[in-house]
């Protein structure tokens, strides 16, 4: 489904990634993870269109992505849940839902969808009149989720949903990715530091440090490595 090949990106004059190659494909789970700076939120980007490639290719269901514009990207079916949350505080829970729902795919599965959304986060629908500003950290994370959700998605990209969340609530949050993508068979392209969660979850998964992928394989592969288990699972 999504192919990245030697992609290289750069901020100015400074590189940032350095022909890193992945892919995920239909109905897979797969991770990426790596400490912070190593290039991973860049790697969303560069898949959503918001910054430029300068080397590599990037295929999504065979389309080249690289002729694609960023505003047509969601239609073709890609969600980015970006990096924390970023929804829209003035408008009510449904109202950032409608926005998610803006793709072809989306308007035409509105209701169905919004009746799942509901079905996997009950309290969004308890507040659907709520503006968004007013929700708990957990539940504004659920509302970015829900409307990457929303836009009826192929692959469903999460950048950090543990972010800022006591682990509680982070577990809670994991805990419905995996309803969803179990429910549903939806391709998640996933990246956490909360390193054991993303690997035990992901049918495969990659390290990324200083933009270059060091490691991959399928998730009993990576927790058994040595350097995994030394660097991100304090073993």
């Amino acid at each position: 489904m999504l192919d990245v090949d030697t992609l290289h990106v750069a901020y100015g004059e400074i590189p940032v990634l350095h022909g890193v190659s992945l892919r995920v494909g239909e109905g897979e789970f797969v991770s990426v993870v790596g400490p912070n700076g190593a290039g991973k939120t860049t790697l969303f980007n560069a898949i959503s269109g918001v910054v430029d490639v300068t080397a590599g290719a990037l295929h999504f269901d065979g389309e080249n992505l690289l002729a694609v514009p960023a505003s047509r990207r969601p239609h073709l079916g890609i969600a980015h849940v970006p990096e924390g949350r970023q929804v829209f505080p003035s408008l009510t829970v449904t109202e950032n839902l409608e926005m998610g729902a803006y793709t072809e795919g989306g308007r035409r599965a509105w209701t169905g969808n919004l009746e799942r959304i509901y079905a996997w986060f009950p309290i969004l629908a308890e507040r659907a009149r709520q503006p968004a500003g007013t929700l708990s950290g957990g539940e504004q994370q659920m509302l970015a989720i829900a409307r990457g959700l929303a836009s009826e998605p192929k692959l469903l990209m999460l950048d950090e949903p543990s972010m800022g969340l006591a682990p509680a609530v982070a577990d809670d949050i994991f805990e419905r990715i995996v309803a969803i993508h179990r429910d549903t068979g939806l391709s998640v392209l996933l990246v956490e530091q909360r390193v054991a969660e993303a690997l035990h979850f992901a049918n495969r998964g990659y390290v990324l440090e200083t933009g270059r992928v060091i490691l991959e394989g399928d998730h009993a592969t990576l927790r058994n490595d040595d350097r995994v288990r030394q660097a991100y699972l304090g073993m």
